[in-house]
Parts: structure tokens; sequence; C-alpha cells
């Protein structure tokens, strides 16, 4: 299975864009994209300095459109990557372009909301002097604890001897001072305290913008940050899109994910290097592909056709699917048992799937009509796999 991932802030260097604008219809389709973000991308991905780049309302849009038009490079006609894309994922802001890819927002929509949400964190940012620092090595229970007794919020948990912790610079000074056992700490260059507390002053804005965005249900798995479970509803993911900007990445979660569907192949997306890095040693035998120049697009798409399979969401308007959000064993023991021909409402508790580690509701987000359950009590489910199929009529849409 092939899993397509999109990079966070950190990953963008000067000039990255520079061997990509030789090509002119990204050039074209960068220069549409920046007249909709109200930045000159170009520039920016060509001309500026590590400290402009470095700016969270210039990064982020730069990012999330890097890796919008590098996946269009890749899959000239979008469609024909459903059919072998088998999940999706992104890394903080990458998320963004993980929603566009599997057709949650259009290209547009996620420039102006990647505008916003930059705009918005460096504002947050700007109140209180906060940062972030890398933990890595040491022990993941000792080192959880140390945050919390100096008030610190694992901001991005991303695999095993990688945390990175962030609060307030006395609080990150502090921990300085008194480290966990055998962990070693690197302050990061980062503008503020992203994916926490710190935060909520942008979240507050973002949900505003958010409720004039139409979406659609995603064409393959999308992986998602907060907790690695496949989301199928589009404004389940635009509602986890705002909120993940004051919540943890759990990029651990996502990756743990990945192995419950036996991924196979990984393929970053430009900027590439962090995430492909990271998979190396937290998926032991999984083949990676960074993606980081246009001369690569040869060997990204032979990269496609070996690991590639169609996932099985059938993103059919006739019918809606509700899927498993994690591995784990399927139920009906619900409240309310629901047979073919029964009418389901909106927000309704439907399943459940129980893994070792949880057990998590399967929830209508929208009503309609049981026609068919296509598993049964008992079952052993994967992430993303189809469990009922439900007709729209006769429903609370």
């Amino acid at each position: 299975m092939l899993v397509i991932v999109a990079p966070g802030q950190g990953a963008q260097t000067p000039g990255f864009l520079e061997p990509w604008l030789t090509d002119p219809v990204f050039e074209s389709r960068l220069n549409w994209l920046s007249a909709v973000a109200g930045l000159d991308l170009a520039h920016y991905g060509t001309e500026a300095d590590a400290d402009t780049i470095r700016d969270t309302a210039i990064a982020q849009p730069l990012l999330v459109a890097s890796s919008m038009l590098a996946a269009l490079a890749v899959f000239p006609h979008p469609a024909d990557a459903f059919a072998k894309v088998g999940a999706v994922a992104g890394h903080s802001v990458g998320e963004l372009a993980a929603a566009a890819g599997t057709g949650v927002l259009t290209a547009e929509q996620a420039m102006v909301l990647v505008r916003e949400r930059g705009k918005a964190m460096a504002a947050a940012a700007a109140l209180t002097p906060t940062s972030m620092t890398a933990v890595l090595g040491g022990d993941r229970e000792e080192i959880l604890a140390k945050l919390a007794e100096h008030g610190l919020t694992p901001a991005n948990d991303n695999g095993p001897g990688q945390i990175v912790a962030a609060g307030t610079v006395e609080e990150l000074a502090a921990l300085a001072a008194d480290p966990p056992a055998k962990a070693r700490l690197i302050p990061l260059s980062v503008a503020g305290a992203f994916h926490t507390r710190h935060m909520e002053p942008a979240v507050q804005t973002l949900a505003k913008y958010a409720t004039a965005i139409s979406t659609h249900d995603p064409r393959t798995r999308l992986i998602s940050n907060r907790d690695g479970h496949v989301v199928h509803d589009g404004r389940d993911v635009l509602q986890r899109l705002v909120t993940q900007v004051n919540a943890p990445v759990r990029w651990d979660l996502c990756m743990q994910t990945m192995s419950d569907l036996e991924v196979t192949g990984i393929l970053e997306l430009p900027p590439a290097g962090t995430l492909t890095g990271i998979a190396r040693r937290a998926l032991k035998g999984v083949e990676t592909f960074a993606l980081k120049t246009p001369d690569q697009l040869d060997d990204a798409r032979a990269f496609v056709e070996k690991h590639g399979s169609p996932s099985e969401i059938d993103a059919s308007p006739t019918w809606r699917l509700l899927v498993a959000p994690i591995k784990g064993t399927f139920t009906r023991k619900v409240d309310v048992l629901r047979e073919t021909g029964a009418t389901v409402e909106a927000g309704e508790v439907v399943a459940k799937v129980a893994s070792l580690r949880d057990e998590v509701d399967v929830t209508a987000p929208h009503g309609g009509i049981v026609v068919e359950w296509l598993v049964e009590e008992g079952d052993p489910v994967s992430p993303g796999q189809p469990l009922v199929r439900l007709h729209p009529a006769g429903g609370a849409a």
C-alpha cells in the first residue's frame, strides 16, 4: 500500500522551489495560488532567505502550495491518484495539503485557510513569549512526566525518541535546567508554542472562517493528526483542521495507523525529507521516497506504480459509507441496533471498533437508510475499511 505524506513547518529551506519553476505549468499554477494567498510564493520559494521563510505567515502557505502542486506533477490527472493511493496524511499544516489532495477542500479553499491560519498563529504567538524544544532520546514516560512537571505540552509526538516540548520561554528554561534522564534537548527556532493552549486565539479565528467553507468527503483514507484515526467525513476533517492548531500532533499514532494498514511505501511531497526520515526509524522495512526536485518525477511515478493500490473507499455520491476509524474488532453492541432498511439519524452511534488501546464510536455524520452491513459482529477491521453503506434518502442530512 502507498501512503503520501505532506511535511509541516520547518521543512522549508531557501531556494527549494527553484528547480520546480523551470516547468511553466508549475509556475503558472504557483502564480495562481500566490494570487489566492496574496503572497509572492515564487519569490519566497526561490530568493528569500531562511529568516524570511521562517515567518509563520509565509512558511505555511508556501508549504501547502508546494505540496499540492507537486502532487499534481506526480498525478497530472488527479482522479488517477485515487486508484493508487491507499492513504494520505500531513504533519501539522501539511494536513491542509492532504485535505486538498483527497478532495475535502479545493486548492483555493486550502490556500485561503492556510493564509489565515498562518496570520492567526503568528498573532497568537506574539501575545506571550513562547517557543519549542526538541527532546531526543530518553524514556517516553519519564519525558512526558518531566514536561508535565514544568507545565509544558508535548506539542509534537513524532515517534520513538522524538518529542517536541512547547510552552513559555520560562518553562522551557526550567526544562533545560532540569532535563529528563538520557535525553538531549535542542531548542527550535520557531515563532511560538504551536499546537498548545497558547494558540487558542488562532482556533477562534479559524473557526469563524470554517463556517463558510463547504466540504466533500475524502476520496481515499485521510489519517488525522489528532489521534491517528482515519476520517471519512469532510465536515469532521475541517473541524479537525481548525482544532489541531492548539492540539498536539500525534504523528506517532499516524504512523501506527500506517503500520496497521500494512503500508509498503511512503512518498513525501516537497520540501521532502523530514517525514521519510522519521518513517525510516519507526517503520522498519517500509520503502520511502523523498520527492525534492522535478528530475525525480519519473522515479516517483515508478514508486507509485510499485506500491499503489486502490482505496477501499467508494466515493460515489449515490451512497454514503461509514468506515472504521482504527484497526480493531467490530461490534454493533450499541444502544440502538440498526438493521438493513432502518433509518439512521445524523450524529447517531451505530457501531464501535475496539483495539487494545481504545474503543472508538462509529458515528453517522449524515442521516440515511441502512442498505447493507459490510462486516459482521466480531470481525477484525482495518483503518478506513467500509463498515456500512447508507442511502442518503430518508435521513437527516
